[in-house]
């Protein structure tokens, strides 16, 4: 196998991952400038540090990792509520793991720390692809476009 072929079938998973790096970047700085910056207290901080980072996660992992391209309100809604249910879901197993791990059983704080983001990565793409962006690539391979599409708007686009 070539490397170009090998980057078109790995494809989803370099781009979860390029997307992953960027969501942390986006959480850290919306934790840095919250807390440092505007002076909010740490977990106020957190939340929104966490809040920004996840829309910003739904918005690349729907459009470039999964290519869900279908943005009909019944479509988008139901990705959205279910990709921050999962998200949700995902950071309690981590907590829960950790906890587990750390304080009942007393083992390696970081290396249970890096043992659970593995597996919650892991989870949360295969989530991800299989239960959450299923309609809107199901409808883009169908061809059938976004309800805010139309083509003179892609005209207008092509010619500015």
């Amino acid at each position: 196998m070539t490397i170009t072929n090998l980057l078109i079938k790995y494809k989803s998973i370099i781009a979860y991952a390029f997307f992953g790096v960027c969501t942390t970047l986006v959480n850290l700085a919306t934790y840095w400038l919250c807390f440092h910056v505007l002076r909010l207290q740490n977990v106020p901080s957190a939340i929104l540090a966490w809040f920004f980072a996840v829309s910003f996660a739904f918005i690349t992992n729907k459009l470039w990792v999964f290519e869900s391209k279908s943005f009909a309100a019944g479509v988008f809604w139901i990705e959205l509520v279910k990709f921050y249910a999962y998200r949700i879901g995902t950071g309690i197993l981590e907590v829960a793991m950790i906890w587990l791990a750390v304080d009942i059983l007393h083992w390696h704080a970081m290396l249970w720390k890096f043992i659970s983001l593995a597996v919650i990565i892991v989870l949360q793409f295969i989530g991800s692809k299989f239960w959450i962006f299923v309609s809107g690539r199901a409808n883009s391979a169908a061809g059938k476009p976004a309800d805010n599409y139309n083509e003179e708007t892609e005209l207008e686009c092509d010619n500015e």
